[in-house]
This record gives C-alpha cells, structure tokens and sequence, in this order.
C-alpha cells in the first residue's frame, strides 16, 4: 500500500461492470478501499465488490439513483464506515440515440441528469471531507464526442462537454486544498452495453484508432488509478484521452 493512499476510501459510480468495475478493482490493488455504486444492478455490484476484496481491501456497495441527493449521502455514510474519504471517480453515465428534432426536454434532462448532475452531487458531498483532511482525487469520466460531436446525440455529447468544464472549475477552485480533479476520456472501448446505448461508433472523428483495435476497460482504469495515486498532484484540470490515438487535441 503506498503511503498517499494509506487507509483511504475510493467511491466508483457505475461500478457494477466495465470501466466501472475495473476502475475498482485497479484502486483496490492500490491498497484503497472501495464503495461500490450501481443504479439497479446488485449482482453486478457485489461481483465487483467480490473482486475488490480479492485484492485484500474492503468493499461496500450502494444501489440508488444517482440523480437523488440521498444516494450521494448514502455513498459518503458508507465511505466513512471504512476510512476517510479520499477518491471520487465519476463513472456512471448513460447514452441514448434521439435525433435533434425529435427529443424532448424530459430525454435530454435525463441524460444531463445522471451525466452531469450526478457528478455534480457526488462532488458536493465528498469535497468538505476532501478539505479538511488536505488530499483528494477527483476523476470524472468524460467522452470521445463531447470533444468529436456526434449525431443523434446531442444530449449526452452536451454532457460529456460539460463534465470537462466541471473537472476544470474543481481543479482551479480547490488546487490550494491540496485536491486535483482530472477527465478521463475514453475512446473505443470494448465494453457490455445496454440495450438504450445504440449503436457503437456515433462520434464524429473520422481515423478511428491509430493502433489498429478498440481499448479495454483495464486500459482506461491504469490511467484512472495513476491519477488518484499519490505522485499525481501535479496534474489537474487536465483531460487525458485514452483512445488509441483517435483524437488528438
């Protein structure tokens, strides 16, 4: 366990498969304990959990609706059971095709509302013990299109734009505080998508990846667990792209 990340707790959104889960369990062999979210999705919580705890670490899980306030509490109350609070990882997100002309304000606000807003309230209910203990890790996971656009979209690449914009506001606003807040941004990555997500390959960039394949979700999580670790206090505000090369800011 390194000495920067003794005895502290790592919150996951969407924790329950994919990015998600190996996001948990790379900061569990980091020596971190984990809380465990996921909407709905108890088996694929407490799999990730299982796997948690395999690297020698603790593990909690936390259903709930990430757009109510109460599960962010409830991720905090959970997170304090096991140590203090010291890792944010904004994963949770959900993504729908609609055609401009044909989406509601209900569909693009349910998109905003887990997509930014839950961000929003998890970084709310961690900041206050992120300060008073002078360290903390906030990593929000971003989106190739929010930075290619996209078609059919313009919910969720609106989101992934924003959620840059937030990592920038934390990053700048609480630097003295000895917290940084970082975006990572995940290209083509082979994941298990829902039935709601649609098609694969909606954004807007024309090369694809430069090595030649999709990523993996171990992939994103090393870059992920990096920048929550105790060496990469000099790095914030930043947007890291892990996308093979497909874009190129």
């Amino acid at each position: 366990m390194s000495a920067g990340n003794s005895a502290r707790v790592a919150i996951i959104t969407g924790a329950a498969r994919n990015i998600g889960r190996a996001t948990a369990v790379a900061l569990a062999r980091s020596g971190l304990d984990v809380v465990v979210h996921a909407q709905g999705n108890r088996e694929g919580a407490e799999e990730t959990a299982r796997q948690v705890t395999e690297e020698g670490v603790r593990a909690r899980t936390v259903l709930g609706d990430l757009t109510d306030g109460r599960t962010a509490t409830q991720l905090t109350d959970a997170a304090r059971e096991l140590g203090p609070i010291g890792v944010l990882v904004n994963n949770a997100a959900v993504r729908r095709g609609v055609p401009f002309d044909e989406m509601t304000l209900e569909e693009w606000r349910a998109i905003l509302s887990v997509n930014l807003d839950a961000a929003f309230l998890c970084a709310k209910a961690c900041i206050g013990d992120m300060v008073a203990a002078g360290w903390g890790r906030i990593v929000n996971i971003g989106g190739l299109t929010g930075h290619t656009g996209a078609s059919g979209r313009a919910h969720v690449v609106t989101s992934k734009a924003a959620i840059v914009g937030l990592t920038k506001a934390l990053a700048a606003e609480y630097a003295d505080s000895g917290i940084t807040a970082n975006c990572v941004v995940p290209g083509e990555i082979e994941t298990e998508r829902g039935g709601a997500a649609g098609a694969r390959g909606h954004h807007a960039g024309k090369g694809g990846p430069m090595v030649g394949r999709r990523g993996t979700p171990a992939e994103v999580a090393a870059v992920v667990a990096m920048l929550c670790g105790p060496d990469s206090g000099y790095i914030t505000g930043q947007a890291i792209h892990v996308s093979g090369g497909a874009y190129l800011p």
